[in-house]
């Protein structure tokens, strides 16, 4: 059994998959596309898988995009850790265009994100040595990468002074954003 919940951006998903304990800790099936059909949730393909790393507490890696004709939408769940995942809608015309959620992913609460292409995604480490997997519904494609700053939604991030890429620290500010999406509802 697993757990879908909406979020305050109706696309984007709360997935709690169910774990099964005993003495020597626990199991749980972390993406079983059947399991998510059986409760509602058809998602597309995955293509690639990634595994991130961030040693320092404090780390912020966002806010991404991969545009068109290789937008991705991602699952995003954190294997050790503890993180705050955020989703940002880009999609022009959307009426909650702008908007932001945010999810405390953890490894001991097993909870993962479905993010849609059309989104910006961050996250920030809330713990040292924090490690984030995420599925992802297209290839990388470097053309086609972008990112926003981190610092211009308003987003509750829970740091002042983050530690950034040199790509992220300069990233464009939303407001100057142009953005590849359109709304499609």
């Amino acid at each position: 059994m697993v757990e879908i919940s909406s979020t305050t951006l109706p696309e984007v998903k709360l997935i709690t998959p169910r774990r099964f304990g005993d003495t020597r800790g626990w199991f749980s099936e972390s993406w079983n596309k059947n399991t998510l059909s059986d409760a509602g949730l058809d998602l597309p393909e995955f293509v690639q898988d990634n595994h991130s790393m961030s040693a320092q507490m404090g780390t912020l890696r966002g806010l991404h995009f991969q545009s068109p004709p290789h937008a991705q939408g991602k699952l995003v769940r954190c294997a050790r850790g503890a993180l705050l995942d955020v989703a940002v809608d880009a999609r022009r015309g959307s009426p909650r265009y702008g908007q932001w959620m945010a999810e405390e992913l953890t490894e001991e609460n097993g909870r993962q994100l479905w993010i849609p292409p059309g989104f910006l995604h961050g996250f920030v480490t809330l713990l040292p040595n924090t490690e984030i997997n995420y599925k992802c519904t297209d290839h990388y494609a470097p053309e086609c990468d972008g990112s926003v700053l981190w610092s211009s939604l308003g987003i509750e991030w829970g740091v002042n002074a983050p530690i950034l890429s040199d790509k992220d620290a300069v990233a464009t500010p939303f407001d100057v954003f142009e953005t590849p999406f359109l709304y499609e509802g």
